[in-house]
């Protein structure tokens, strides 16, 4: 790849170089990015401007795009986000920056209440601390608030009523790091709920949801800006009855998850979903677990058992449980089902997620002055390097000391 080897002086601004840039609202052919003291002092043409003096790092072939942003990750690498240790993070961290990422939100999932509180607060402590690889940008909620009758993995003893006072003991556990949460909103008590925590900055997004049209829209009307997991634990469709489902496919200001993995959704359902929510509105996320990258077994989704053969995870008798799905191959599937561009694909893992977050101001697009987290695609769109905050985090040959 004509990669430069190990250099040891930090003050050298590094320049890298490749066959296009995807930021992702434009493309830059040819693109020059300098890269200072972490984050992107300019992007250029070398169409249009002559190569600066610097660290020079060539991916001839290659395509630069912004590191993926997943919102809806409970683990990886044989680790689960509930267990809150630096330990726990860093093996997360890690594995996600090899693949793409640069960012996420640790997912929770539905346990007993003194559960879910100790890993509110464990990763409130990790939230600023100095982590490897991919960074834990917020928390996102998913669960105790869900229907029993669409649960999905989550255990139906450990579902609660939502209630302001009761978000209250998990925001104030959470030290106010919970950015999205996912709740049912036909529930008692999901509207007060859904309006309180709108107030207090976190993003709601419906799911695990067995709501007739009505409810659906009154938890809009609440504040409800996106779905979780279109498609997946949710009313299905009837055209007597149109629940969720529908309001989440016409209502244009709503953002909308989808698990392109081939098994939780079918390519056939992820067309319509790309009809529906266009290039602006729709994100891809993984729901990955700790199973994600590694061998067939056994593991832990918060405190359920989930086995994991030849890539799928399952509870009970055959419930899914969470994926193995890498964002990265998420994009690559998104425009092979689709025929999306990897332009549009790229949006729907970085730009729109950092939007429906309220983050966009520093996660999803490159641009000068912003971080330096950049994804390198090979030809074949697959990750060869991510840099964050001007660092390399996969290929061992490229090291910056300082």
């Amino acid at each position: 790849m004509g990669i430069l080897r190990s250099v040891v002086v930090c003050s050298v601004r590094t320049i890298l170089t490749a066959a296009r840039l995807l930021s992702p609202v434009e493309v830059v052919e040819r693109p020059v990015v300098v890269l200072d003291d972490g984050a992107i002092a300019s992007i250029a043409s070398r169409n249009a401007a002559e190569l600066p003096a610097g660290r020079h790092v060539d991916f001839p072939d290659c395509t630069l795009i912004p590191a993926l942003f997943d919102v809806h990750i409970h683990g990886s690498g044989g680790h689960d986000a509930m267990e809150a240790t630096d330990s726990a993070l860093n093996h997360i961290g890690a594995f996600l920056a090899r693949r793409g990422v640069g960012a996420y939100f640790a997912t929770t999932v539905t346990a007993p209440l003194d559960t879910l509180l100790r890993s509110l607060a464990g990763l409130a402590k990790l939230m600023h601390a100095p982590l490897e690889g991919a960074r834990p940008a917020g928390i996102h909620l998913e669960g105790p608030f869900l229907s029993p009758h669409k649960r999905g993995a989550h255990a139906e003893s450990q579902l609660l009523t939502p209630s302001a006072a009761l978000f209250d003991r998990l925001w104030q556990a959470a030290e106010g790091h919970i950015r999205l949460m996912t709740i049912a909103p036909e529930l008692p008590g999901a509207e007060e709920t859904i309006a309180h925590a709108t107030q207090l900055g976190v993003r709601i997004s419906l799911g695990h949801s067995n709501a007739q049209g009505d409810a659906a829209r009154r938890g809009v009307a609440a504040g409800g800006i996106s779905a979780t997991h279109t498609f997946n634990a949710m009313r299905a469709f009837d055209h007597r009855d149109p629940g969720l489902l529908t309001e989440v496919l016409t209502n244009d200001r709503l953002f909308a998850e989808i698990i392109c993995d081939g098994l939780h959704v079918d390519p056939g359902a992820v067309r319509l979903f790309r009809r529906a929510k266009g290039p602006d509105r729709a994100m891809l996320v993984t729901d990955a677990m700790a199973g994600t990258g590694m061998p067939d077994g056994n593991y832990r989704l918060g405190e359920l058992e989930v086995r994991v053969k030849n890539g799928r995870c399952v509870v009970g008798e055959d419930t899914l449980a969470g994926s193995t799905l890498t964002l990265d191959r998420a994009v690559r599937n998104y425009a092979e089902f689709t025929g999306a561009t990897l332009a549009e694909a790229v949006g729907l893992a970085t730009r729109n997620p950092a939007r429906m977050t309220g983050l966009d101001a520093e996660i999803g697009t490159l641009g000068r002055g912003r971080s330096a987290d950049i994804a390198v695609l090979s030809p074949k769109q697959e990750v060869i390097e991510t840099f964050l905050r001007g660092r390399p985090c996969v290929n061992d040959a490229v090291t910056f000391n300082g």
